[in-house]
């Protein structure tokens, strides 16, 4: 399972409102994933070290926007390829994680990238926005599933106008199952291409590309996965 980001940290109620509104945050608690993915450090680039599909959505979205324009990069990880990939290509790259091991290799890698110790259930509080244009590679599906449209539409309400998304996620039909990856476990939670295209629809956003690649991670600890990615906009 191929993520860039460590969504770590315990969830906190009652921070911020509009997006989440409806949905439990005292249930929110990601501090598993985090510890995770601060053990695995730098390994996450060794096991996954081709993303041509990841790249290639970074470029389109890159390509779509004005130079010096704002990105938001929720999980960031650590940085590369996209956090590099679209500071080379003249925009400000803001990277969000609540993994202290990813942003600090985000950090080191990406200098020129400003990264915050964030949750994307925050988002909407952290005065951050808005974006010009949002890059989400295999970060939402370290939330539940019943969290993936209010992450959505909180996404949706940082960006300007027809803004561009780009989305990785790994289809599977599971929600928020615990697998082993890289040794440790995280959780993760996945949609098949029909009903992710969907979800995103819903949250306000036009699919304009999708592209779909199988992808067998560098790690034998990783089993092979269909890596999806959407190309989209938002609607005003």
């Amino acid at each position: 399972m191929s993520s860039s980001a460590g969504f770590g940290a315990s969830g906190r109620s009652g921070a911020g409102a509009g997006a989440y509104d409806g949905f439990d945050r005292t249930n929110i608690d990601r501090s598993g994933q985090s510890e995770a993915f601060d053990a695995i450090g730098d390994r996450y680039d060794e096991a996954f070290p081709h993303k041509e599909g990841q790249i290639a959505c970074a470029a389109w979205l890159a390509d779509r926007l004005p130079p010096g324009s704002r990105v938001l990069d929720v999980g960031c990880g650590t940085g590369l390829p996209t956090a590099r990939q679209l500071t080379e290509a003249g925009h400000k790259v803001v990277g969000i994680d609540l993994s202290p091991s990813m942003l600090k290799l985000c950090r080191d890698n990406v200098p020129e990238s400003e990264c915050r110790k964030l949750d994307v259930a925050d988002l909407e509080s952290s005065g951050l926005g808005p974006f010009d244009g949002a890059v989400a590679f295999f970060s939402l599906l370290m939330l539940p599933r019943p969290e993936i449209p209010f992450a959505l539409r909180a996404l949706h309400g940082q960006l300007r106008d027809d803004a561009p998304l780009v989305l990785g996620m790994v289809e599977a039909d599971v929600n928020d199952f615990a697998i082993p990856f890289l040794g440790n476990s995280i959780r993760v939670s996945g949609y098949l291409r029909d009903e992710l295209r969907g979800v995103v629809q819903d949250a306000g956003f036009d699919v304009v590309g999708e592209d779909a690649r199988a992808y067998a991670p560098a790690s034998t600890d990783v089993p092979p996965e269909i890596q999806l990615f959407l190309q989209c906009r938002r609607r005003p």
